[in-house]
Order: structure tokens, then sequence, then C-alpha cells
């Protein structure tokens, strides 16, 4: 049997204004899949994050500094 070793990660709170009829989906959504509405959005976050297309600004950036 694996030990179990607790790892903490580094968060942030923020507070953002979103519109109510996304803010029910959102919650209808995250109730589907037994999570927090919190888990959902950083999931839908860290998703869109890897899957859109940089900006000239940003691949300029990454040119400089790849890591």
């Amino acid at each position: 049997m694996k030990n179990f070793i607790p790892k903490s990660k580094s968060t942030d709170c923020i507070s953002i204004r979103i519109q109510s009829d996304r803010l029910e989906l959102i919650n209808s959504i995250a109730s589907e899949y037994t999570m927090s509405r919190n888990q959902l959005l950083n999931q839908c976050i860290d998703f869109a994050l890897k899957h859109m297309q940089p900006s000239s600004a940003t691949a300029s950036s990454m040119e400089k500094d790849p890591s």
C-alpha cells in the first residue's frame, strides 16, 4: 500500500462578476459532474489557457524566454 502524502497547491482567492444566467449554467454543470463550482471553473480555465491561440505579444515574449 502506498503512503498518502497530502500536498497543498498555492491558490489565490479572487472575485469576479458574472452574468446570472451564466452562473446558473455553471452551477448546473458542476452539479451534474458532482464537483464544486470552483473545481469546474478551474478546469475550464486550464482547458481554455492550454487551447487558446497565442497573441502576437505572447508569441514574441515566448520566443525571447521559452521557459
